[in-house]
């Protein structure tokens, strides 16, 4: 019980919790933060989406997004406060670093292969449906506060900045998610930029481990993503022109 408490009791400091208000720095982290989040996270945004379509009507559709939106605060809270204590273990940070550059090489490896034209299903007939897409987006929403947990707790150690940023993060990812899509739409290159962020961030967590002790600071780290953001743009544009 001892244990659950001291896990948990970083989230109830009201003294960290007004440092991280407060700080200019901090608030430039959480940004970075809900800057990825909505980045990697659209396409489990639109699978939600696509989710949900298999209710009748749009009141079920809008209440299962709001079950799993609570659902996905309950999950996230739970999910980093065992994850700051399993970052602090050298040999999770290295599983971690690892698992996040296995992750960039299924995604690369992904686009290489020809895209499958996936049938429509048939729509569920069944007087449990709509709690069967609520429990259905629940779990999405597990698998994917796992990965995005993993890389937040590599950018900063602690868990009200990562949980300050996932919150924001869900909420931008559930309202604007069409938005992101769109604009990945017209500028394809933001996804693979996704995915090399990911990859750096691998290396800044693998550079943390007591081996090395190599700490990339918050600063630098947030001009990286938000240069690259910029260079992606600016390719985008170059090859926009060229075309």
């Amino acid at each position: 019980m001892n244990w659950i408490v001291q896990l948990y009791q970083p989230f109830f400091e009201l003294n960290n919790w007004q440092t991280v208000i407060r700080s200019s720095e901090d608030w430039l982290l959480i940004l970075t933060l809900v800057i990825m989040e909505c980045l990697l996270s659209v396409d489990n945004a639109v699978v939600l989406a696509a989710q949900t379509q298999s209710l009748p009507t749009k009141i079920e559709q809008e209440k299962s997004l709001v079950y799993g939106l609570w659902g996905a605060y309950l999950f996230r809270f739970i999910i980093i406060g065992v994850g700051t204590f399993l970052i602090h273990l050298w040999e999770i940070k290295v599983a971690g670093s690892l698992y996040l550059v296995y992750l960039v090489y299924a995604y690369f490896r992904k686009q290489k292969q020809p895209k499958q034209v996936k049938k429509p299903g048939s729509k569920i007939s069944s007087p449990h449906r709509f709690w069967r897409t609520v429990i259905s987006i629940e779990l999405m929403d597990i698998v994917f506060s796992i990965d995005s947990v993993l890389a937040s707790l590599a950018i900063s150690s602690n868990p009200v900045i990562v949980l300050i940023g996932g919150m924001i993060g869900i909420i931008c990812m559930r309202g604007i998610a069409q938005i992101i899509a769109r604009l990945m739409e017209k500028i394809p290159e933001l996804n693979p930029m996704a995915y090399i962020l990911i990859l750096f961030i691998a290396v800044k967590l693998f550079l943390s481990i007591p081996a090395i002790d190599i700490e990339i600071p918050n600063l630098v780290f947030a001009g990286i993503v938000f240069g690259t953001i910029l260079i992606t743009l600016g390719i985008h544009y170059i090859r926009k022109q060229r075309a």
